[in-house]
């Protein structure tokens, strides 16, 4: 089950074990087309834009919404090691990362809502507006979804770009 392993008080991180080594759960976060498949915030409303396979640097947008009502958001992925870590961010400059760490048991993912490099005024909004919290639940969310998506794709041998 997920533990909290929250760093900063402007960082929103949850964990969880995945049966599945860290280049399933990888070939999964880096292809942007699959994240309406382990999204568990309930925000994205499909048709990706940009590459199937993300690198440092790489754009790419989203249909998406929020309290019910539609927007378009565009991201840049901002840090990328092969099967260990990704971030990306958009216009806000808060960072969503994924961390995955090899276990005897597969891959320790940690997912993580980066606001800290905001200065005072977009913090307090962020936090008056309710994101951490709101983001701690979708960050449950999608890690029991990408645990569940992972272990389907170590368990049916779906190969690197395939996709679902």
């Amino acid at each position: 089950s997920p533990s909290d392993q929250s760093p900063s008080p402007r960082v929103v991180s949850d964990s969880v074990v995945v049966a599945a080594p860290p280049s399933v759960v990888f070939d999964i976060l880096a292809d942007p087309r699959q994240h309406q498949r382990i999204d568990g915030s309930g925000s994205l409303r499909g048709s990706v834009t940009g590459p199937v396979r993300l690198v440092k640097g790489s754009r790419f947008g989203m249909d998406m919404k929020m309290f019910g009502l539609p927007y378009k958001i565009r991201n840049t992925v901002v840090e990328l090691e092969a099967d260990r870590r990704i971030a990306w961010r958009h216009f806000g400059g808060h960072r969503w990362r994924y961390v995955l760490e090899p276990t005897a048991r597969g891959t320790r993912v940690t997912e993580s809502f980066d606001y800290s490099r905001y200065g005072l005024v977009p913090r307090l909004v962020v936090e008056l507006a309710g994101f951490p919290g709101r983001n701690r639940r979708g960050i449950a969310g999608t890690l029991v979804e990408l645990k569940r998506a992972a272990e389907h794709d170590a368990t049916t041998n779906r190969s690197r770009g395939q996709q679902p």
